[in-house]
This record gives structure tokens, sequence and C-alpha cells, in this order.
């Protein structure tokens, strides 16, 4: 006899075309938030929620966070909810509508907001940051519908705007304005982050804290050096001093890839624009991603020590100036059921042993985890998101239909 499961999978396998469509529709939906050039995501928004009505949800809602830059003074978040058999959880997946601007259009080999279909791949801006998610999640329900069977878990799915450019018209504003929707025996997945083979179960972050350093020395001729102060000398003395932070704050923790903290100079301003002068001022930049273990304060507290000694050895101004901070929240323990129930799926779909893991970047998983909430980010993902021809293979979203699929009936 077939099983339930083998017949919803079967539908899912027949679901390519279905797939194409929706992303097409998906990518000409420009949905750029008011800080990435655009008015928000109502038109996206628009077409999921007629998208959702279609499966007959016991709840269909839009939760409009007020943003005065966006079209109409608000950003549309979409929830909704179907019943199940057991009523003692539901599984929450939570996708993002917006996406980034596409960058150097002379990278692109079409145009980003039409779907270019290659075999396998499908490419265009958003295909799989975050469109992977919402297709792949909304189209296992679909199949169960399809196939008539009642599902077994409550089920909700959650379209959300402005994770792009932090959250606050998003997943931040819903957790603190409709915290009633999400319970502590929910199972939360975030399909927003993974890796190629879809084997890492993401749990916890690192902090992150992004520094600009301003040196300031006095401006002179490049012949006559010691009528001024070089701030380019006195910037490159202090990222080599700055290493020393990796000795400083040295534990590892093999939860995650990399183990250890990481403090790495990046960006860097210009400064004079010819080369016989000597710069007086150097604007240069430092990405920290800060395992748990440590206090961010410490780290801040620290790089004010080196600068501070750097500034009395060079007869130098420095300036140090968090320009982000986010620190980490108590990870999602290894043993949650959120994560048991993925790692069961994904060996029954993709015949593999998920890891739970961590990772160095910030995902939208950590508003729930801020609120005590287990989530689970997961994805199958080839990591194209942000780049140009961002593409997302058909099967992967193929083989996620069918792990949700698993996790709504189990």
């Amino acid at each position: 006899m077939i099983s339930e499961l083998e017949k919803i999978f079967s539908v899912i396998d027949g679901y390519r075309d279905e797939i194409i469509d929706l992303q097409r529709e998906l990518t000409a939906r420009v949905a750029l938030g008011p800080a990435n050039g655009g008015t928000g995501e109502h038109e996206k928004a628009a077409f999921l929620k007629e998208k959702l009505k279609e499966l007959d949800p016991d709840l269909v809602e839009e939760i409009r966070a007020p943003d005065e830059r966006a079209k109409d003074g608000y950003r549309p978040n979409l929830v909704a909810i179907w019943d199940g058999q057991d009523a003692s959880s539901r599984v929450w997946v939570l996708s993002h509508t917006d996406i980034v601007p596409p960058g150097d259009l002379s990278l692109w080999k079409s145009d980003p907001y039409v779907l270019r279909v290659e075999g396998d791949s499908i490419i265009g801006r958003g295909v799989e940051d975050n469109q992977h998610g919402i297709v792949s999640s909304f189209l296992a329900l679909k199949a169960i519908k399809a196939c008539g069977i009642p599902p077994k878990r409550k089920i909700g799915l959650a379209f959300v705007a402005d994770e792009e450019t932090g959250s606050r018209y998003g997943l931040e504003y819903l957790v603190k304005n409709r915290r009633d929707l999400f319970k502590l025996e929910d199972l939360i997945i975030v399909p927003d982050g993974g890796n190629s083979d879809g084997s890492m179960i993401e749990i916890a972050e690192k902090s992150m804290l992004w520094v600009r350093f301003t040196v300031i020395g006095r401006q002179c001729h490049g012949s006559t050096p010691k009528e001024g102060r070089n701030s380019l000398y006195g910037a490159a003395r202090l990222i080599v001093a700055l290493q020393s932070l990796k000795e400083r704050f040295k534990l590892t923790d093999d939860l995650f890839s990399p183990p250890e903290s990481t403090f790495e100079p990046t960006k860097v301003e210009a400064n004079v624009p010819n080369i016989n002068t000597i710069p007086g001022k150097d604007i240069f930049y430092m990405d920290c991603r800060i395992l748990p273990e440590y206090r961010v304060d410490d780290i801040i507290d620290e790089i004010k020590t080196i600068s501070r000694g750097l500034e009395e050895e060079l007869q130098l101004s420095i300036r140090v100036e968090p320009v982000h901070r986010q620190d980490a929240v108590n990870p999602t323990p290894a043993e949650a059921p959120v994560v048991a129930s993925l790692a069961r799926a994904i060996k029954m779909v993709k015949g593999l042993d998920a890891k739970p893991m961590g990772i160095g970047g910030g995902t939208v998983a950590a508003f729930f985890r801020g609120e005590g909430l287990p989530s689970a980010v997961w994805v199958t993902s080839p990591d194209t998101a942000h780049q140009p021809n961002e593409s997302c293979p058909i099967s992967d979203i193929i083989s996620d239909a069918k792990v949700f699929a698993h996790i709504y009936m189990e």
C-alpha cells in the first residue's frame, strides 16, 4: 500500500512547472525596501496573500508595520494558519519577501527581474534569497491539500518584510506586537541559510560587531614628512596591532565554522587624491564575529586600549566607533524538538545525517531566540544570494518541499 507521504512526495515531484511559474511571478514583483531604493514589498505580498487563500487557511492576516518611507506608510507582513490533527504545537516556516538590489547590471546575463530557466537552474534576483523558502514551504502544504490528507500538525506560514535591512518592520515588529502568534512548544524553521546538500541545521550565531577607526594626524608635503603625522602609517600600525585580539580572545567552539572569533580589517575609505601628499586622516573598518562566550563590551574595551597605546606612541588621534552591533542570543539547544524533527525529515528525504551548527553571520532567527523561542535555520542552499545571476536548483526546491511535508505530517 502506498503511504500518505509517498502520495504527497509523488505530487511534489510533479511540481516543476508550478515552481517555475511561482518563481517567475515572485521575481517580477520587485520587493525592495525604502533603504534599498524601493517602496516596499506590497505587490509581492498581495500576490502571496491570494496564493495563501487558495489553500483555504483557517486564518490569513496581513500585519502592517508603520513605515512612513514606504508605499501607503506601511510594510506588509503575512501570516496564515491551518489547523492540524495534533493541537499541541504548530510548525512555523518563516520566509522573507524583500530582496536586495541587483547591483551592477553589466554582470547579469539577463534582466534580473525576468526569470531565466537553464535546465535544473532558475536565475533571477530573489530566487534563492528568499523565494526558495517561500515556494518550498508553500508547495509542501499544497501537495498535502491536493492529496486530501489532513495535516498531522498545525501549520503556520509567515512571509515577512524588511529582512535585508534589519527586520525592524518585519519579524522584529511581529515578535514585539504579535507575540501571541508564537508559542514555546512551536517548531519554528527559518529557511534562509544552509549548505549545498542541506545537511546543516543552524542553531547558533556569533555576536557581530562592525567598528570604524578614524586616525587623525597632520597632512604635509611628501618631501617633508617630519612636518606632519602620517595617518596612513598610523592606520597600518593599528591594523597590525589589532591582530592581538585573536590571541586575547582565543577560545574555540567546534559548534561553529570557523570555530574561533574572527577580527578582520575590511573597508578603507579614500584619503588624499595625490601621491606626493602625506595624509592627515585615514578611515578603515573592522568586521568582528565573536563567540557567544565573550562579551562584546570586553572586545570594544580591548580595541580602545590598543588604540590608546598607539595614540601615545605615534602622537596621533584615533577615534573608535562601533557602527553596527548585534549581540549573540542564547542558541537553540541541539536536542530541541525542531532540530530533531528537521533531522528526521532530512534523513528520510535526503539520506543525510544533519548536523546542528553555528554560523558567523546573523539571521532573523535571532529575534525568535531572543524571545526564548527555539528556532532552526535550514535550507538547501548553493549560496548565490546577493550575487549577480542569483540561481536556485529546481531539484533543491522539490527536495526541501518534501522535507517540509514530512515535518507537517509527522
